[in-house]
């Protein structure tokens, strides 16, 4: 199954697909886009593909928008917290590896 297949398989059954798709673009983080990007949110909470949403967001690098019931700090946060656990789990095969 092609990544494109894959994606409209899980993306029809989306909680966002009966919702404004406005709210899950908010225009900033703070003042009143807030209010939609927890209206966002707690559509995404709802919904059976939320992590489904969640990986292809990280795994294409979305940088605007609600996905996954995350924003675009949020998910930057997720992909910096893994690649410093890459890192640390590539220093730790490097030590074993030395070692051996």
């Amino acid at each position: 199954m092609t990544t494109a297949a894959a994606t409209s398989e899980w993306w029809r059954e989306g909680a966002c697909q009966s919702a404004d798709p406005d709210m899950f673009f908010p225009i900033s983080a703070h003042g009143a886009a807030s209010a939609e990007t927890r209206r966002a949110k707690r559509v995404c909470a709802g919904c059976q593909v939320r992590f489904e949403c969640l990986e292809y967001a990280l795994r294409t690098r979305q940088q605007h928008g609600i996905w996954g019931g995350t924003t675009e700090d949020e998910r930057r946060l997720l992909q910096n917290r893994a690649r410093k656990a890459a890192a640390r789990q590539s220093a730790r095969d490097r030590v074993a590896s030395a070692a051996s």
